[in-house]
This record gives C-alpha cells, structure tokens and sequence, in this order.
C-alpha cells in the first residue's frame, strides 16, 4: 500500500511534510518489488524489437571504428586565472538552503538516535547506505565547498560544449538517486545541461517504476529515464547511455549517489572544449553513508591531490600527486594528468568516446572497465585529466549491504575475466606481472579479443611499456614489479580437509585455519622468488606475540621470510627457523620449534583455477 502513495507536488522535492517526524519504524516503501516479468510478457514483441537493436548496436560499434579521430574543429580560449576577481561562473551569494536549518544542510552530520537503530540496519542492508537519515535529508540541501580557494577566480569560456548526465542505477534508494539529480539540476547552468539520462538496469523496486515515470515529469523532458530488458551490468549499461543520450556534446557519467559540487561544470569541460581528445574526471569526495556528511578523500598529497593507479593484482589505488605534474603546472589547481581513473565519474565528448568503441563489448557486470577505458585513452592518443576545481561527493556503499547479485546467465568470477581481458589487450609483456600476482586467472576463458587488438593496430595505439613509462612512470615506486611465483594455491594440512585462510583479514590480522573450499579466494596464497608469502598485496609474517601468524601490507622489500620445502611438505619461517604449524581444535597457524615427526607442520600447496 505504501508504494501507491500519492506522489508529492512539484514544490516540495518529493519531501513530503513530515520531514522532520519520520515514521518509525521506517515505512518500507522502498522494499517492494515488482514483477518484472509478467510486464516483459507483456510488452514482448515491442521489447523483442528494441533489445534486438540495441544488442546490434553493441556488436558492431567497435566494428564502425574511425580510423583515425576526428580533428578539433573550434577553438577556445583557456581558461585564465585572475587573483582576487570572482570568476564568471561563481555564485555571487551562498546558495539557498533546501530546507532552511534543516537535516544535513551545509553537507553537516545528520546523526539519528537509538530509536532508529532496526529501520537504519535495515535500509543498509537493502540499499548500502542510511536510508532513513537520507529520507529526512532535503533532496535540494546545501552542500559544503571543498575546493582550494583559488578556485573562485577561474573565468572560463562562456561558449562551453553542452552535455548529456548519464546515471545509471540498479536498484537504487529514491532519495540518493534523486538527490543526485537534484545536485545536478540545482548546480548546472541550464544552458549547457542537455538532459538527464537515467538508464534503469533492470531493477525491481517498486518506487523505480511508476512514482519515477511520474515524478521525472516536473522537469518537462529534461530528465528521462530508459529501461534495459534484462540486467546489463554497470559497464554496458554505461554504454547503453551513450547510445540513448544523443543532445549533449559531452557525456558525463555519474554514479546514482552523488552530489555534485558547486561549480563543478565549467572547470570539469573546459578542457574538454580545448581538446576533444580529452577525458575529465572531477575529485570525488566522500559523502558519509550513515549522516550524509562530506568529507575530502584521504590519501594524495598535502594538498589531497593524487593520481590514480593500480596493483600488479589490479586493485585500485591512489598515489600522490607527483613533483613532476607539479612542475608541469603554473597554477596550483590547473587539471593534471592521471594513468587511471576510478570509473563512476568522468566526462567525455559523445563522439570521441564512440570513436573509442565506448567500453570493450566483452566486460561484463563491473570492474576492470575504469582501466580499460584509462589505458584505451591514453595509449591511443588521447589525456586523462583530474580537475581539481571540479568536486562531486559520491556515497561508498556500508558494511552489511547485502549486495545485487549478478545475473545468472553471467556466469561465475565475471571481475577477474574482465581484468585478464583487460591484461591480454593493453598490456603486452606486463600481463606476466599480472599472471604472477593472480596465478589463480590463468585459465580463464577470456573471450575473443580479435576486434580490439584491430583497433589498437589500426589505431596506432602505443605500448603498455611506453604508458608505464612516461605517464604512470610512478606507479612501481608505489607497485613495485611482482617476482615470480615458486608455487601458488591452497595451503592444505598435509592429508587433512583443513587450509590456512585469511578469513578477508588485512593490514595486521590473524590468519586462521578452516575448512578447505577450493573457491580460492581467501584460501589463496603464493610464495615468490624472494621468499614472501602472499595474498594479493599482503604478506604472512609471525605476530607481535612472535608465534601466531598474521598478514598485513608489505611492499617488494618487507617480510622475505618463508621457503617451501616441496618435498619435505614443510614451510620454515627463515628468520626465526621455526616451522609452520598449526591447532585443527583451536583454528590457529603459527611458528613453532620445527620437528620432522610433527603432522601438524606437514603441508602441500595444490594449485587452484578460477573458472
């Protein structure tokens, strides 16, 4: 009943009255589901015809490559910094509030009491985030600035290029997905903002059918939503977008919890109006889950500035801002170049991102797709830039969110697949790097790769070598180069069901023993060259209490500890030269005195494939 409500008018933003009396325990409106299927059925020849095309479409538009980009037609002035002069795209006074005092006004903590302890775990476990709080919230609120002060005195081009929003989502909480269209409404001069795309992934949610079709019209067209047939997955349904929003110059692809900051537009395409070549990403500051509070990243450089990057086990990483992007800028808050971005937020010209083939057909779901289009960019002539006046805030998603499963017909490890796809195009002799850090990959089916390798060929894309070393010429100093594997798998009890697993600890936990699963995972482990005992970037070393065993961050030189003694099924902590052992009645791995008749210091490594 709840999801038949009628809809709130125009002048409140979907607020309702009882802004500041929310219903406990929460009213689950946002917990219904629909059928879809039975409306599939019932549109089926309707929705035959349109999957039909659009699943054309991305087969054949990595075949309809341009061979070579198309050449920068206008020119535009740079922007020009002037000290002291407000720049021309700066608000003139503080922006309203959307409530006045209200709940997280100004991005300040909105915390709710006890009372609301159940409803709160509830809606995170549904939706990630503190949906009870975010429903007080004002969808138009006020948000606190974070850029350097001299941000303010940037004058830009009025003629910027116009741009399409696309936000993707899957089941996502109202009020986080309407705010970020508020957020950009309320902060986008309306002269360049085309329209708004919502590409709905296929979610069931009752309040993401009807009450949006409804509620998007206050907007007259400007914000339009489109919905898949079957569940894409984010990185083809990004695509998707770029497909169905045809008005704007640029795309510009946000996440469906975001707010963006203000004036985050002009800086963001400036320099994408100077080189269409050009791919933009904003700093992405965090947006609390639970009081909706916005904070800076951590990490980067004393300015908070830093460059993306990544593992030799394609984790994302963050490094510094580097003393030569330093010097290459005049100014403190010029963009500067970055190997990668993260992914959910960047901005594209439309027709430079199709010349690219938009993502790689072959990823599925999420993950490895940042990459991909990171290395694309920059091997193949293009820039990626990180513009530090342009601030978005962006929602990480709490513990205890039970998370969207992925489609059955995806099949299972759909991230590594994309990852090893990733490795197998762009980075030449570096996937050994990759292979080394990842054994468990090796063979995976990847797909056909024929089509990209064509386009990196008939593009004249540069090498991976030449990409690590003149623009992520950083990154091992930070990721130094993996050493080979001596071997690699599970670490099995000698004739036992039990193996050593990490149990997702990281950074100074206790490993532990339990029943062996074969999944990898966390049972996953490999031994190199220079006799590090490792799990993705952490290495096993002995505990403070200089027994039990532990696994924390360790870089090419730290905890050169273990060898393997195949044959003899032992593992001998080298510094100490005790033994591995380990207790089947307590769970624990340990060093201890070593002893040739001892069967719980047997061990066997077995390779383990994911699939």
């Amino acid at each position: 009943k709840e999801a038949n409500r009628p809809l709130p008018n125009k002048g409140d933003h979907g607020l309702g009255n009882e802004k500041f009396k929310p219903v406990v325990p929460w009213p689950h409106v946002e917990g219904v589901e629909v059928d879809l299927e039975s409306i599939r059925r019932k549109n089926k020849a309707k929705n035959e015809l349109n999957h039909h095309g659009v699943d054309n479409k991305q087969q054949n538009i990595i075949q309809r490559q341009y061979l070579t980009f198309k050449p920068q037609t206008f020119v535009y002035p740079d922007p020009v910094l002037r000290p002291g002069v407000l720049g021309n795209f700066e608000p003139k006074e503080p922006e309203p509030h959307g409530v006045v005092g209200g709940p997280g006004e100004e991005a300040k903590p909105y915390v709710l009491g006890p009372d609301y302890k159940e409803s709160v775990q509830a809606s995170i476990k549904e939706f990630g985030f503190n949906m009870v709080a975010s429903d007080m919230i004002s969808l138009d609120r006020s948000v606190n600035d974070l850029r350097q002060e001299e941000c303010k005195y940037w004058h830009y081009d009025d003629n910027l290029l116009t741009s399409s929003v696309v936000i993707v989502f899957h089941n996502e909480g109202w009020s986080t997905l309407m705010r970020t269209v508020h957020s950009v409404i309320k902060r986008t001069p309306r002269k360049y903002l085309a329209e708004i795309v919502l590409i709905d992934d296929f979610s069931n949610k009752a309040h993401l059918q009807e009450r949006l079709d409804e509620y998007i019209k206050q907007w007259n067209g400007l914000v339009k939503v489109f919905r898949n047939e079957r569940r894409e997955g984010l990185i083809q349904a990004r695509s998707i977008g770029a497909q169905k929003a045809k008005l704007g110059q640029v795309l510009v692809y946000l996440d469906a919890h975001c707010e963006v900051g203000i004036n985050w537009y002009a800086p963001l395409i400036a320099p994408i109006s100077k080189d269409r070549t050009t791919c933009t990403v904003p700093l992405i500051d965090v947006i609390d889950g639970n009081t909706f509070k916005i904070v800076p990243q951590g990490g980067g450089d004393e300015d908070g500035f830093a460059r993306g990057a990544w593992d030799w086990s394609m984790l994302w990483k963050r490094v510094p801002l580097t003393k030569r992007e330093k010097e290459s800028r005049k100014t403190k808050t010029e963009p500067y170049r970055s190997p990668a971005m993260a992914g959910g937020l960047f901005a594209i010209e439309r027709d430079f991102f199709f010349e690219l083939g938009l993502y790689d057909p072959g990823l599925q779901i999420w993950g490895g797709e940042n990459f991909e289009i990171s290395y694309k960019i920059w091997q193949c002539g293009g820039k990626l830039l990180f513009v530090p006046c342009s601030r978005v805030g962006h929602i990480y998603r709490l513990q205890g969110w039970q998370g969207n499963p992925p489609p059955v017909y995806v099949g299972s490890s759909p991230t590594l697949k994309n990852y090893v796809r990733v490795v197998e195009v762009w980075w030449d002799e570096y996937k050994d790097y990759f292979y080394a850090s990842r054994p468990e990959t090796k063979a995976l089916p990847y797909g056909d790769i024929s089509e990209l390798k064509k386009f990196r060929e008939d593009h004249n894309c540069k090498s991976f070598k030449w990409f690590m070393e003149e623009i992520a010429y950083d990154i091992t100093s930070y990721y130094p180069l993996p050493p080979k594997n001596v071997d690699w798998g599970e670490i099995r009890g000698f004739e036992t069901s039990y193996c050593i697993d990490s149990m997702g600890h990281t950074n100074g936990g206790f490993v532990e023993l339990g029943p062996c699963h074969r999944m990898g995972g966390n049972q996953l482990f490999r031994i190199n060259e220079a006799n590090q005992l490792m799990q993705y970037d952490q290495c096993l070393t002995k505990g403070p209490d200089g027994s039990k065993i532990m696994i924390t961050h360790c870089n090419q030189n730290e905890y050169k500890e273990w060898q393997f003694f195949k044959n003899l099924h032992r593992f001998t902590h080298v510094p100490s030269g005790k033994c591995l052992d380990r207790s089947e009645v307590l769970h624990q791995v340990f060093i201890s005195e070593c002893d040739s008749s001892k069967a719980t210091q047997k061990w066997e490594m077995n390779n383990i494939l994911s699939v």
